[in-house]
């Protein structure tokens, strides 16, 4: 009898496991799932594989998914070819600062554009939401030429202050902005705050999702930027994680498995930012109607 009852009971949770499998447009739906994120994830492994690749199997003629056995002296040996820590420092500090200075601009206007009415403020802001089809390199000798003119060539603030204040950021604070009750706004002015106490302690603690997705893209944008930086740091000293990627690409010869190593190590404190905050990063870019 007890026998009768197990096999049973096991063969209702089989059955319970089958009916979960996907079946029809839905197993299709799942291949294809699994499918692209092969795709996505074989640039990485890719790296991975050739990072800790001997150098003597990179040109030798047979290709392979898989090394036979693994070099990690890679990373070590590629580490100490350059300063790849003062490049850390200089990345990390640049993004850090750019983060907080981008986020507190764009949520400051972003909120005004939303809640505010003053003469021209749709065509002010349709005019600075265009500036997203001009290209950075059509600006980038007046803005070199400015900034010159300041004397932030070669400095941190060279490559943060032009990147300060972002249209894209301001249209996502904008479009998350309008989603707020502006009766909270008033209860708010009745009790006798201000403007900016009313910035402060009613429209911050409700901007946790956009700003969950600002702090991620203005960090990521500003970590891996390579243009801007390659033209305003001149001294090797002022470099950053991606000027010194490319350094390591010769005249005559590429280090390949040392520009992996250190490729695959630059993306450590993206995952890092991105792990933090993905709580919120969803619902943020849902709020802000972005698809």
């Amino acid at each position: 009898m007890e026998n009768t009852l197990y096999t049973a009971t096991e063969a209702k949770t089989k059955g319970r496991r089958l009916s979960r499998l996907p079946r029809g447009k839905d197993a299709v739906i799942w291949v294809l799932l699994v499918l692209g994120a092969i795709v996505m994830v074989f640039p990485l492994y890719w790296m991975f594989v050739t990072a800790v690749r001997p150098q003597d199997e990179l040109f030798n003629g047979h290709f392979s998914l898989f090394p036979s056995h693994l070099a990690w002296s890679n990373f070590t040996h590629a580490w100490n070819k350059l300063p790849w820590t003062r490049f850390y420092i200089n990345s990390i500090a640049i993004a850090l600062i750019a983060v907080v200075a981008t986020v507190f601009i764009n949520l400051l206007a972003g909120y005004t554009f939303a809640k505010y009415r003053f003469p021209g403020r749709d065509i002010i802001f349709l005019a600075m939401i265009s500036t997203l089809m001009v290209p950075i390199q059509v600006i980038m000798v007046p803005e070199f030429i400015i900034t010159s003119k300041l004397g932030l060539v070669n400095s941190w603030w060279g490559v943060i202050l032009p990147r300060a204040a972002e249209a894209f950021g301001l249209f996502m604070v904008r479009q998350f902005m309008v989603s707020i009750p502006d009766e909270l706004i008033e209860a708010a002015r009745l009790d006798g705050a201000s403007e900016f106490g009313i910035f402060r302690r009613v429209i911050l603690p409700l901007s946790g999702p956009v700003v969950a997705v600002l702090v991620i893209m203005t960090f990521m944008w500003r970590w891996n930027d390579f243009a801007w930086p390659l033209v305003i740091l001149q001294n090797q000293s002022s470099y950053t994680v991606p000027l010194g990627l490319n350094l390591m690409k010769g005249q005559y010869f590429t280090d390949w498995t040392g520009i992996m190593s250190m490729g695959l190590l630059s993306i450590i404190p993206i995952l890092l930012v991105f792990v933090f905050f993905q709580r919120y990063f969803i619902q943020g870019i849902a709020s802000t109607g972005l698809k």
